[in-house]
């Protein structure tokens, strides 16, 4: 229902800009600028505000709030309120809402943005889930392989104060990471560089609402707080096309006690206006004394005397219309009785000094404040002079919270009000001075009632899922102010520890802890506590590194108790790890457990300690020491999401899959939404062999998420798994359609049409994966891989020698790499490159059995075998491994050895060809014919059935068939030689060995 009169507070509001008098030049040369057209040289696009505290800066922005609103202007005003740059955002369009607009693409992004910024913490702690392309079979081969992959890093939330070469690398694993959850390169990139995501729908929105209005104009006040994160983004947003065009009639104002800075700003003087403000002159004093009626030239020379010409304080004075010197009074008297003196009732006075403790004011920090009001003569409590226990308290209340929100010195701002600081720090200091007993107790009391409302607020929510939300950091943070004031000593400890854990939750609320710091220090008079906020506000400032530089300041300084201690190593080895420095993360974890447990920090935290000491581990490839902490943080904190779905996802890397299945399944009955569990789970069992399971889980993953890229391509590698080409393809090429721009996709598509053998496809696929990112290692080594299969040696060897040199552990392309050389008649270096690949993976069956294969190939036997013992150690369920081993004890005519390896292939599969015909082979050698002739009928009938009987790497077997034909026409010409009963053996085996040869000659 539309409303037909005006509100309280703008009645209110229009009264006190009705006696705004003074400023004329300064409202005069703004209300000039907006009947300049912004083509006109002489237009300034903004204006800079800037003075000493009092001297009504925000009074002459929220005048020319009102002239702008007079011309038909839009008007947003931001303030200290707001902590970064996505926070003024949201303040902008919150002011658009109130005017009767909206800017919904921006507040549907602002709202994904904050969604997104808590998806991107699981993905940051889990880097490792995402293997991309043909990838190592191992964790560290995993590590190795991203590593030479190289995207160009963004700066974001995650990044702290590293090498720049770690902080790269590492945002290359993050961006990848977020693109496989993701799926959309929008939602990466709003939470890698929000201010670059977001600033173009700003834009977007006012070119819109600019186009139905003459002037949008946008007030930034206490600049001198929020400058240092908003300077920079407003340079580019004015002067550079970063975020697209900025409308020509937009006005930006800015108003601080600094001046603007000359290295950014100095040479962009022909578009700026500065407005440095003073003290009122005597005439402005006198003429806005005239305008609320105070004449009397002894009156007036006395404010002109005390106040000298601070606005604020002239203000103050002039509402309350004083008409003789006995109004004013005693010139020693302090400022706070002089600006009270002409209220009469004492309620009044002392709910106006009382609401002077909190740092802001909502309704229900009004009652809570006035609550505990002392009387006059210091008596309090329900009934008392100035207590709202008595009857009719809800009219009194509402009757004083409008009369204060009508005070001079009282800035509204719409939910919540706030005293002007050199009002609010005259009246604080009266307060603590009179008696710092009552001081003492009113902010105990103010801080025990935040803490039951921090209660409530967390009432039925686990400890974690409380402190993400907003009301609750918002509530212990004004709990911690009230303690400090109260007994700032004894209660810095538990406050640098809250410094800590907001610095944790992300630099805005690092920020609002570090400036709650300085003005509980102002409000106190402790130097200590400003010592501190002025240091962490300083170090916050950076964007990249402000977290890791307020760890390094609050670890370096006296301050922090051993529980605050535990917690900020844990914090440093957080901010390590996502630099990926993980040696040195693991030093501060080890740290932070250690002091934790010493000061017996609560199990919650503990078990956090525990969690990141384990995800560290997990970097490390430590997967056995990451599973012993997390199941100690498990067992500390049962049944926390974070810390099942890390178990299960190390216990996945780790290749328990049933436990990782068990792991995953508890997630999902805790958080049935959770996609990334049922993708993770539906690897699981596709590692397993529960193929029909995993489809399932993949099925509702995409069908909670269809936008989940990483559990889209998993599920096509499933498909191809199971023969279903026609599945894979469909779920890769939707996923190539979802993100076009992404290379992963595409080098996914491009390395399934190199195993479907569709090879021109596969080189233009991949071809393009590396157009999209340059040094692309996976995809490089993959289209080698195809072009080595297409015959094409030198193009083939060009790729692979770049993925090689990306990364020089990458096991697959080095592996791919030596079969290449190998076919185009290299075969030492292909050796070499194996021997390689077995160093980078050590305990990867893969590179080794490759190696051993190679080198008995190249008649090496004696190095081949200590790498085949390897490769039996690695496997010992693999019978190929001592089959082969057999064969080369064989040739080296050790045949006790031979027989031994053989007759465990043999036993592993009774079905072995090759392994037969090797042993059958090593009898005849050895003369024991009927053992020969048992292994070669056996041999000779699995050929018949068409059974395997090819040897390493699907070589022919007639070499082996050629021998053993050649040791039986020995035995038929040897006297006593049973003839009749060799020949058809003989026969059988010369056919099977001119069948294999024919095969493989055509």
């Amino acid at each position: 229902m539309a409303r037909t009169h005006p509100s309280m507070q703008e009645l209110i509001g229009r009264r006190r800009r009705a006696g705004f008098v003074g400023r004329g030049g300064e409202r005069a040369a703004f209300r000039e600028n907006l009947d300049l057209a912004p083509e006109d040289e002489r237009h300034r696009f903004r204006f800079h505000v800037h003075g000493n505290a009092g001297v009504g800066k925000t009074f002459l922005l929220r005048e020319w709030e009102q002239i702008a609103r007079e011309r038909g202007a839009l008007t947003a005003y931001v303030d200290e309120g707001a902590d970064s740059v996505p926070e003024a955002m949201a303040a902008i369009s919150r002011e658009r809402a109130r005017q009767g607009g909206e800017f919904k693409r921006l507040d549907r992004a602002l709202a994904s943005y904050r969604e997104r910024r808590h998806e991107a913490e699981a993905v940051a702690a889990a880097l490792d889930s995402v293997a991309d392309g043909p990838s190592p079979a191992t964790a560290t081969a995993v590590r190795a392989g991203l590593a030479g992959l190289g995207l160009i890093p963004g700066a974001g939330p995650f990044v702290g104060a590293v090498d720049p070469d770690l902080v790269g690398r590492y945002a290359d694993r993050l961006r990848r990471g977020l693109s496989a959850r993701f799926g959309n390169q929008d939602d990466v990139q709003l939470v890698l560089s929000p201010e670059r995501a977001l600033t173009p729908r700003l834009l977007d929105e006012l070119a819109e609402a600019a186009a139905g209005v003459r002037w949008i104009v946008l007030f930034f006040d206490t600049y001198e707080r929020t400058g240092p994160f908003l300077d920079g983004w407003l340079h580019d947003l004015m002067t550079t096309d970063r975020y697209g065009a900025l409308p020509a009639n937009v006005v930006l104002v800015t108003a601080g006690q600094h001046p603007l800075d000359r290295t950014r700003w100095g040479g962009f003087t022909d578009f700026t206006a500065e407005v440095p403000l003073g003290p009122f002159t005597e005439a402005e004093t006198r003429g806005l004394l005239a305008a609320r009626g105070v004449v009397d030239e002894p009156v007036v020379a006395e404010v002109l005397r005390l106040t000298g010409g601070l606005p604020l304080l002239v203000s103050t004075l002039a509402a309350q219309r004083p008409t003789g010197l006995d109004d004013i009074g005693d010139p020693g008297a302090t400022a706070v009785e002089r600006f009270l003196k002409w209220e009469p009732e004492p309620a009044r006075r002392a709910v106006a000094l009382a609401c002077a403790l909190p740092r802001g004011l909502d309704m229900d920090v009004f009652r809570a404040a006035v609550d505990t009001t002392d009387g006059p003569d210091g008596a309090g409590g329900p009934g008392s002079p100035g207590s709202l226990g008595s009857p009719g308290s809800a009219e009194e209340t509402e009757a004083l919270f409008a009369w204060l929100r009508g005070l001079p010195f009282v800035d509204d701002r719409g939910d919540r009000l706030r005293y002007h600081d050199l009002v609010r720090e005259t009246m604080l200091r009266l307060q603590r001075r009179r008696s710092p007993q009552r001081w003492r107790e009113r902010h105990e009391r103010l801080a025990a009632v935040h803490g039951r409302w921090c209660e409530e607020a967390a009432d039925g929510m686990r400890p974690e899922a409380a402190r993400e939300q907003k009301r609750w950091r918002e509530l212990r943070l004004e709990r911690a102010y009230h303690l400090l004031c109260a007994r700032p000593r004894t209660e810095l400890p538990g406050a640098l520890r809250g410094a800590v854990e907001a610095c944790r939750w992300g630099r805005a609320d690092g920020r609002r802890w570090a400036r709650m710091l300085e003005e509980a220090g102002g409000a106190a008079d402790d130097e200590e506590l400003r010592r501190w906020g002025q240091g962490l506000r300083d170090a916050l400032v950076d964007d990249r590194q402000g977290v890791t530089r307020a760890v390094d300041l609050l670890l370096s300084r006296p301050g922090l108790d051993l529980s605050g201690q535990a917690l900020a190593y844990g914090l440093r080895g957080r901010e390590l790890l996502k630099g990926d420095d993980a040696r040195r993360a693991l030093a501060a974890f080890d740290q932070a457990v250690a002091s934790g447990e010493r000061a017996a920090l609560p199990d919650t935290d503990l078990s956090r300690l525990h969690r990141g000491r384990g995800l560290t581990h997990r970097a490390l490839a430590d997967l056995p020491s990451a599973l012993a902490d997390l199941d100690r943080a498990d067992a500390l904190a049962p049944g926390s999401t974070k810390v099942l779905a890390d178990r299960a996802e190390t216990s996945r890397l780790a290749g328990r899959h049933e436990a990782a299945d068990s792991d995953f399944g508890r997630v999902l009955i805790l958080d049935p939404g959770s996609v990334s569990a049922f993708a993770s789970r539906a690897v699981c069992r596709h590692a397993l062999g529960r193929l029909d399971e995993a489809l399932a889980d993949f099925d509702r993953a995409l069908d909670l998420d269809a936008d989940h890229l990483w559990a889209r391509i998993r599920r096509a590698r499933l498909h191809r798994d199971r023969g279903e080409w026609d599945e894979a393809f469909r779920d890769l090429d939707e996923a190539v359609a979802r993100a076009p721009d992404l290379a992963w996709p595409a080098s996914e598509r491009g390395d399934s049409y190199r195993r479907a053998e569709r090879y021109e496809e596969a080189v233009a696929e991949l071809g393009r994966a590396i157009a999209l990112q340059p040094g692309y290692a996976s995809a490089l080594a993959s289209r080698g891989a195809t072009l080595c299969a297409l015959g094409r040696y030198e193009e083939a060897l060009a790729d692979l020698d770049h993925a090689v040199a990306l990364g020089p552990g990458f096991v697959w392309a080095l592996v791919h790499r030596a079969r290449c050389k190998r076919r185009s008649g290299d075969e030492e270096g292909a050796i070499a490159d194996l021997r390689l690949a077995a160093e980078a993976a050590p305990d990867d069956v893969g590179p080794h059995a490759e190696l051993g294969r190679a080198l008995w190939r190249s008649g090496r036997h004696r190095e081949a075998l200590p790498v085949l013992r390897r490769v039996t150690e690695l496997d010992a369920e693999d019978p190929s491994a001592p089959a082969l081993l057999g064969a080369v004890h064989r040739e080296l005519e050790d045949h006790p050895e031979a027989f031994r390896c053989l007759d465990r292939a043999v036993a592993l599969d009774p079905g072995h060809g090759w392994a037969l015909a090797q042993r059958a082979l090593a009898a005849l050698e050895t003369g024991r014919t009927e053992r020969a002739l048992a292994d070669l009928d056996r041999c000779l009938a699995l050929a018949a059935d068409g059974g395997g009987v090819h040897g390493p790497d699907a070589e022919p077997v007639w070499p082996v068939l050629a021998a053993c034909a050649a040791a039986l026409t020995g035995l038929m010409t040897a006297p006593g030689a049973d003839r009749a009963g060799l020949a058809p053996r003989l026969a059988a085996v010369e056919a099977a060995r001119d069948a294999d040869r024919a095969r493989y000659a055509s």
